[in-house]
């Protein structure tokens, strides 16, 4: 079965075998009370290469968000949500509304409505928190982030970024011979931002296949650890996950670079093949993609005949939308073989679903007309 459905965009699987040992999978404490040597390590490289002051790691991006938004709470802030930012991040968000923060949704990735919504509350006293996706992986698209940044550094505020998609793909310094960048550091550095003002949220369970951190200013990050409640509640990350993100972050800056060209040649492979089909993808260079429309063609039912033909991919609904949608993940692990063939396999289910179509047409306009002679 040739699978599109995983966002291990660099194709990172982390064996047993291929990871330091560990004598324990979980301390029984919790990280409030003793933190891992491992975890402090890994925490260490995390924040070198987000280019923040210090990171620490959370078990899910829930449990950061969880406890971020709470600490962010106690002082006098207002929060401003991108209209496109992930339910997690939403479901952190919640918890300060119901303790009366103020929160407003504006226009995605649109930073005049984000100065708007900003103008209109300014003179309150309110410092804003801006809370986005670095990228969105339906569109391939990056937030302005830039923007953003000079509107909470004006008012003092903070932007919360979940990174996660870009994580690992993007990088710093895109170039048309590069457009991923280099490092694969996300979307800060692919946009060469970073300031004090940055709360950068990413799980690395996407491109590195691994745990999560959350990084910032040192000053931000000693209140997080010092203030967590699901630090002191909850379970750390296993040793298992510390040792995977270990591993990941290792292959990323002797061989990321590398295998991020491998992805992108792939992509274009895709993109090209598309086009020739007269097909279209959304999605850009990210490995994402997503094919637009097909006129008289159900995507559920392309989906199901490249299921029949051994190609998995992923069935989905756009946030808002409508119809379904019909998504090939590609990832490191992918050849040039496996993406003919996947286009190949495209296009039979293709052909198979017009003639599904084309004969239910057919069999409504005979028992139409039978139903005319009859009358």
């Amino acid at each position: 079965m040739l699978d599109f459905t995983s966002a291990l965009y660099l194709g990172m699987r982390h064996a047993h075998h291929s990871l330091r040992p560990w004598l324990e999978l979980t301390t029984g404490r919790p990280a409030a009370l003793d933190t891992p040597r491992e975890a402090e390590r890994v925490a260490h490289h995390a924040a070198r290469l987000l280019g923040c002051e210090q990171a620490t790691l959370g078990t899910s991006t829930l449990h950061l968000f969880w406890d971020l938004f709470d600490i962010l709470a106690r002082d006098s802030i207002a929060v401003y949500t991108d209209a496109g930012a992930y339910p997690i991040a939403r479901w952190g968000i919640e918890r300060m509304i119901a303790r009366g923060v103020p929160a407003t949704d504006f226009q995605s990735h649109d930073a005049a409505a984000l100065a708007d919504a900003v103008d209109r509350c300014r003179g309150s006293g309110l410092r804003p928190v801006v809370v986005t996706d670095g990228l969105c992986p339906a569109t391939g698209e990056t937030a302005p982030l830039p923007e953003y940044l000079r509107l909470v550094r004006a008012e003092r505020g903070y932007l919360v970024i979940d990174d996660t998609q870009a994580l690992g793909v993007l990088g710093h310094h895109p170039a048309p011979k590069a457009p991923y960048g280099w490092g694969g550091a996300g979307t800060p550095a692919w946009c060469g931002i970073k300031g004090p003002e940055l709360i950068i949220v990413s799980s690395l369970a996407k491109a590195f296949g691994a745990p999560l951190s959350i990084a910032g200013s040192a000053l931000l990050i000693a209140k997080f650890k010092q203030s967590s409640s699901t630090r002191v509640h909850c379970s750390p990350p296993s040793l298992a996950a510390i040792a995977a993100a270990e591993r990941a972050l290792l292959i990323n800056a002797t061989r990321g670079d590398q295998i991020r060209a491998h992805l992108l040649r792939l992509v274009q492979r895709f993109r090209d093949q598309l086009k020739q089909l007269g097909l279209a993808a959304a999605g850009g260079i990210f490995p994402v993609q997503t094919l637009r429309p097909i006129q008289n063609l159900e995507m559920d039912r392309l989906h199901d005949r490249l299921l029949r033909l051994g190609v998995k991919t992923v069935l989905h609904r756009i946030r808002n939308a409508r119809d379904a949608r019909l998504s090939f993940l590609i990832t490191g692990r992918h050849t040039p073989a496996d993406i003919d063939a996947g286009i190949n396999a495209l296009l039979q289910a293709r052909a198979f679903a017009r003639r599904q179509v084309r004969s239910r047409e057919s069999s409504l306009d005979h028992h139409r007309l039978n139903n005319t002679v009859a009358v």
